[in-house]
Formats: structure tokens, C-alpha cells, sequence
């Protein structure tokens, strides 16, 4: 089952390599091509997880002061923090996620590069056996294609009889038969004669085995300098990555990553094929490139989408001032409003008493004898001429 899941993974990734290879005739710029296609068809999933990073790293302050404002409850931090991951649209993982893709397509890769009969050319099994047969026939050294018994009896077999394979068999297979048997290679359909030179190195060969041959030429030199390359170029991508990376606890894996992942490049470019080496530098170089300018660029976006923001959040500012100053204004009138109708009522009561006053003491009530009052002139006295 894991055997059929596998080729399955591997087929759309060995019809790019063929393509590039059908397309250039060489194996190392297949690869580079190949690894350039995958980053260009991840891309618009690495510029969502990119923009999620840089969106972390620039909360860091206010992710810091919720820690210190909520240190001893932490359910309201996570509330908090959730809440603010919501307000600036950001995923905690979505910038994590997309960069562990570079590994299982590695181990695909690693897969077509080792089994070029089978994962590369797509050609079934009974031509493979069919291929130790005619490599057999043909008097090859067969310990380098098939494993075989301690007792000197012949080729190791698995229970259905078929001989079982090195690790690297298939590799030499596609680089034996060529010369010894080119009938056989004729006559498959789908066989590729594959050309495993680059820039005057074998990509197929194992860079451990012809470094420790020391046999000291421009091939040994270009072997150890391959892995060590890769390190090199894995650590200053790892470094730079890093720079761009929120500032949080996690810092410290990855700065534990920051040495051992170039460390284990190494290691693993001195023993596996010189291809592999070449898809790790190419990859390194093609996400540096990537990680430059998608950092320039977004970082500048983000700062033009925050200051935009920020001048929405004060033009709303403003408006609600204004608003308020203008809400306050109409209160004022209506109140002054108020105010005039309550001094008209005051005004109007205050004439009726003064009316009434007035009247209280006019020449007419003075001049009033009985029911009878008298015109104006001086008030009538009934003993005015008396003695």
C-alpha cells in the first residue's frame, strides 16, 4: 500500500524532471529547472504564509504587553490573543505550515533520483528484472546491482523468487546497460539513456565514496566541495529566515535549527546521490531570492495598509468628534429654546401682577364712594369744608 502511495507522489514529480531533461539533455539542469517549476507552483501558498509571518512579527509588542497584562490568567490570554489574531486576519501556523513542503518533496525526489528505471522512466517491474538479467547475461559485476548471498551461492532473492536490489541498483543498471547491452535498451520502450554528467561531475555518485577514495582530481575536489556548499548555503538561507521570524520562545529550537539543519545537509549530501546536492543548493538560493523580496515587498505593503488604517481610524476619529461637537450645539439651542419660552412665561406673569398693581391703586378706586366712582380730580373728603 505505502509502496503504491509512493509511486503515485512520484509521478507528478518525475514527469517535470523528465520534461526538463527531454527539454535540456542534462541532468543537473532538469533538477534545477524541476526545483524552480515547485517553487513557482507553491508560490502563491508561500506569499499567504509569508504575509501571515510578517504580520506576526510586527505584533510581537502588543502580543508581549497582553502576556504582561494577563500573566497570571491564562485563558483571558489566549481570549485576548485570539481576538487580536482575528482583528489583524492572521493564522499562528500559516506561516509555519508551507515550509515543511521542502521535505517531503526531497524525499520524492530522492526516490526518482534512486530508482530511475521504475520512478523516472515509470517503467514496471518485470523490466527491471528483465534489466539484471540482461546485465547478468552481459557478465556484469552483479554485487553492485543486487545483493548477494555471504555463502557465494548467487544473487539474493525475496520470497517470490525475485533478486533483491542495492540500494543503488537501478543507477548502475541505467549506467551499465548502455554500454554492455544496447539491444536490450533498444528494445524497451520508455528506456532513456540517462546522462548523469554535470559541470564534470557524476550527479548518480555517492560523494562519500569518491571522496574517500582519495584519488585527488577535479572530481574529488568538486564532491567535497558539493556538500559542504549545500551546508554553507542551507545556513545562510537558515540565518536569513530567521531575521524574518517573529521574536517569541520558539527562537530557541530555531536557533538550535540554525546549526544542526546545515549540519545534517551535509550528512546527508556525503551519502546520498550528488543530485540530491544539487535540488538542496538550488532550492536554498531559489528561496533566498523568494524570502528577499517577498520580505521588501510586503513589509512595504503592510506598512501602506497600517498607515491607511490608522488615517481611517482618525478621519472616524474626527467624524465622531465633529458629530459630537455638532449633537452638543443643537442641545445648546434647544436648551436657549427652552430657556426663551420660560422668560416669556415669567415675563407674562410678571406684567399681570404689575397690571394688577397698577390697578390697585388708580385714581378711580380712590375716587370711589358706594358703587359709584368719580372722575378724575381730587379724591371727594365728606368733612373737607367742616370747621
Amino acid at each position: 500500500m505505502f509502496s503504491t502511495l509512493g509511486y503515485l507522489i512520484c509521478i507528478p514529480f518525475a514527469l517535470l524532471v523528465k520534461l526538463f531533461y527531454n527539454m535540456t539533455g542534462s541532468y543537473g539542469a532538469a533538477i534545477i529547472l524541476f526545483t524552480l517549476a515547485v517553487k513557482l507552483i507553491l508560490l502563491p501558498f508561500q506569499i499567504k504564509s509569508k504575509k501571515s509571518m510578517i504580520r506576526m512579527n510586527r505584533m510581537q509588542g502588543r502580543l508581549q504587553d497582553l502576556q504582561k497584562k494577563y500573566a497570571n490568567n491564562q485563558m483571558k490570554l489566549n481570549e485576548e490573543m485570539q481576538k487580536l489574531y482575528a482583528e489583524e486576519g492572521v493564522s499562528p501556523m500559516g506561516g509555519c505550515l508551507w515550509s515543511f513542503l521542502p521535505l517531503p518533496i526531497m524525499i520524492a525526489l530522492y526516490s526518482i533520483i534512486r530508482q530511475p528505471i521504475t520512478r523516472f522512466m515509470m517503467l514496471g517491474e518485470d523490466v527491471l528484472y528483465k534489466a539484471v538479467e540482461a546485465a547478468k547475461a552481459a557478465g556484469v559485476e552483479m554485487s553492485t546491482i543486487v545483493q548477494m548471498a555471504k555463502d557465494g551461492s548467487g544473487m539474493m532473492v525475496d520470497k517470490a523468487g525475485l533478486p533483491i536490489m542495492q540500494p543503488y541498483g537501478e543507477i548502475n543498471l541505467v549506467k551499465i546497460l548502455p554500454e554492455v547491452a544496447p539491444q536490450f535498451c533498444e528494445s524497451v520502450e520508455g528506456w532513456m539513456s540517462l546522462n548523469y554528467n554535470f559541470l564534470g561531475l557524476d550527479l548518480a555518485a555517492n560523494p562519500w565514496e569518491v571522496v574517500t577514495s582519495f584519488q585527488i582530481n577535479g572530481v574529488f575536489f568538486g564532491m567535497l566541495l558539493l556538500p559542504v556548499l549545500t551546508g554553507l548555503v542551507q545556513f545562510a538561507m537558515t540565518v536569513f529566515t530567521m531575521k524574518n521570524q517573529p521574536s517569541n520562545a520558539a527562537n530557541g529550537s530555531m536557533k538550535m535549527m540554525m546549526y544542526t539543519l546545515p549540519l545534517m545537509t551535509v550528512y546527508f549530501a556525503f551519502v546520498m546521490p550528488a543530485a540530491l546536492g544539487v535540488y538542496w543548493i538550488a532550492q536554498s538560493v531559489f528561496s533566498f531570492i523568494q524570502e528577499f523580496f517577498m520580505t521588501k515587498f510586503f513589509n512595504k505593503k503592510i506598512e501602506e495598509e497600517e498607515a491607511a488604517r490608522y488615517e481611517a481610524i482618525q478621519a472616524d476619529r474626527q467624524r465622531r468628534i465633529e458629530e459630537g461637537k455638532r449633537l452638543q450645539e443643537e442641545r445648546k439651542k434647544q436648551e436657549s429654546k427652552k430657556m426663551t419660552l420660560r422668560e416669556k412665561q415669567q415675563a407674562a406673569q410678571a406684567a399681570k401682577a404689575d397690571k394688577a398693581k397698577k390697578a390697585a391703586s388708580s385714581t378711580t378706586e380712590a375716587g370711589r364712594v358706594g358703587d359709584r366712582p368719580y372722575a378724575r380730580g381730587r379724591a371727594y373728603k365728606e368733612n373737607r369744608y367742616d370747621d
